[in-house]
């Protein structure tokens, strides 16, 4: 397929594709698309599972997937409009369970002592997508700022077995909420997010975004299969699509990640969807191991906005 026949089959897809697509792709920001994603397909099916008490799942966390947590990501990620009441009210209801000891958000009784900086800062993210007050989201910024590590990374084990070195997973989730925080234009300590922001973003491209800054090899092989929804697990499709939302400017650190990216590239021009998290879910959006809209979707974006065409092309 030529890239006019990937975007016309990208566009067969859930609203949530066809608004990031025409966005994304086409440089068209169609907000009667976007009204549409909470009334059709996939963000319906989300906001059909919401329980009477204003939850999903049990409660906050548990259990994975289908949590209020991670149903409150899966919207966010679906990008609908950030003004709507029903998952504004959701969040709301979250804030109501009150604050751990350390101003972030408690997973259960046994967190409220110390939280957790990856639910922190994925807590963040939507919260600050869907316009949360900002006097509600002061003591989150400051749970995750007082997490940052030497470094500059982050790391949710620091709470449980003393990490002494950043996680990728735990930097991509703290990052994706801190540039959302800034995105909304909030002010609270926004130099020192900023500061936060500059180093996790200088931390994974310090490992090429995969890759050991000690000894070059991959760091973990699941870091190059491309999933989604990604959860709070990292790759590196997760990764340069960070990059290119946060509107960075191409660093030759990525060029071996977008490597793997175009060698996964199907000779029709989609990419799979290589794997499924384990765990409950509302429902399935993709199949593994079948061309996935998302993946592509995020890919050709990635390769749109760091300028590669002609690198696509080669690969093709």
């Amino acid at each position: 397929m030529d890239e006019n026949q990937i975007i016309a089959w990208l566009l067969k897809g859930d609203a949530a594709l066809q608004y990031q697509v025409h966005r994304d792709l086409l440089g068209d920001d169609r907000k009667d698309l976007q009204q549409r994603i909470v009334r059709t397909g996939w963000g319906k099916q989300f906001l059909s599972k919401r329980k009477p008490n204003g939850h999903w799942g049990d409660r906050f966390y548990q259990p994975k997937w289908i949590s209020t947590h991670y149903t409150l990501l899966d919207l966010r990620n679906l990008n609908p409009d950030p003004e709507n009441e029903t998952i504004k009210e959701a969040i709301e209801l979250v804030l109501d369970m009150g604050k751990a000891e350390d101003g972030g958000i408690p997973l259960g009784p046994s967190t409220f002592k110390h939280s957790d900086v990856c639910v922190n800062g994925m807590f963040l993210n939507y919260a600050s997508y869907f316009n949360t007050a900002e006097k509600k989201l002061c003591s989150i910024v400051d749970s995750i700022l007082n997490e940052r590590m030497p470094d500059g990374g982050f790391n949710c084990r620091t709470t449980r077995s003393g990490a002494k070195h950043s996680s990728l997973h735990s930097t991509i989730s703290v990052l994706e909420g801190l540039h959302e925080f800034r995105k909304s234009a909030y002010n609270y300590r926004i130099n020192d997010v900023l500061n936060a922001k500059e180093s996790a973003e200088e931390f994974i491209l310090l490992h090429r975004l995969f890759l050991s800054d000690r000894t070059g090899k991959i760091i973990n092989k699941d870091f190059l299969k491309l999933s989604y929804p990604s959860r709070w697990r990292y790759d590196v499709l997760r990764a340069l699509d960070y990059f290119q939302y946060a509107g960075s400017n191409w660093d030759d650190r990525m060029k071996e990640a977008f490597g793997v990216i175009l060698e996964k590239r199907n000779k029709n021009g989609t990419w799979n969807m290589q794997a499924a998290h384990p765990g409950q879910v509302h429902f399935i959006m993709e199949k593994a191991g079948k061309p996935s809209r998302w993946n592509t979707l995020r890919a050709m974006r990635a390769i749109k906005h760091f300028k590669i065409e002609n690198a696509y092309r080669q690969k093709r």
